[in-house]
């Protein structure tokens, strides 16, 4: 993977959002991007398509400075292929059925004022107001607080990750693993610089596939993931429903 020598020094930062077939979703993610309180001139959005069938591009064009078409395996492979074509310094990733905070972006670069720090990430909120699911990732983002906290395992979650692209550049990005690959990352990074855990950098989170999914059954899954990646092994179970090229 080639460094981008010809950066766009007049943004701060970048964002990357893979998806495929997200009619849907997408537009309120893009919405969410362009009233953020950070100045539009100062940052870019880069849409990475898997290869959608319906009007996923079409609705992106709208709102996204860049669209391409994916050319590496899987969502950490469209998740590099959009660092790649990203022109800031910093980069920040989330997901098409993802709804960001006004100060989602301002937040995230205040995080990185400290020159050490590689990678931020944060904690997800329901998009659905449901009780179970308000309790079961309210108790899924303390865990992960105390786990960043200790230094024992970071949930850099793809929806809510930051990093700064010369660092991920360097260390190669994304693995290719059917799952896990967001954590594993980590694990790399975290020898390149400090990874800090911003209890504050919410996101709101589509619970649509973990209740597909079954809800206890991701959250199980996720933690014998997280388990393998510590160990330095591929992950175990793959739950992912989208289709990547």
């Amino acid at each position: 993977m080639d460094m981008n020598m010809d950066m766009d020094m007049d943004k701060k930062i970048s964002v990357v959002i893979p998806a495929y077939n997200e009619e849907r979703y997408i537009e309120r993610c893009l919405k969410s991007l362009v009233n953020q309180t950070l100045h539009r001139d100062d940052f870019e959005i880069v849409v990475v398509d898997g290869g959608s069938t319906d009007r996923t591009v079409e609705l992106a064009r709208e709102y996204a400075d860049v669209v391409i078409q994916q050319k590496s395996k899987g969502v950490g492979g469209a998740r590099n292929d959009g660092v790649e074509a990203a022109n800031a310094e910093l980069v920040a990733t989330t997901d098409a059925d993802i709804t960001l905070p006004k100060e989602w972006l301002a937040r995230i670069c205040a995080d990185f004022k400290f020159e050490d720090v590689v990678a931020v990430y944060g904690p997800i909120d329901p998009i659905e107001d449901s009780f179970k699911y308000l309790f079961l990732i309210g108790l899924f983002n303390k865990l992960a607080y105390l786990l960043a906290r200790t230094k024992v395992f970071y949930t850099t979650l793809g929806s809510n990750t930051a990093f700064r692209r010369r660092a991920f550049l360097q260390m190669g990005g994304y693995s290719d693993m059917p799952a896990g690959d967001d954590y594993e990352i980590a694990w790399r990074l975290k020898h390149m610089g400090k990874i800090y855990c911003d209890p504050n950098l919410y996101v709101d989170f589509s619970m649509r596939r973990m209740e597909q999914f079954g809800i206890l059954r991701t959250l199980y899954i996720w933690t014998i993931n997280a388990i393998s990646v510590k160990r330095g092994r591929e992950a175990r179970v793959n739950y992912t429903r989208q289709t990547y090229k």
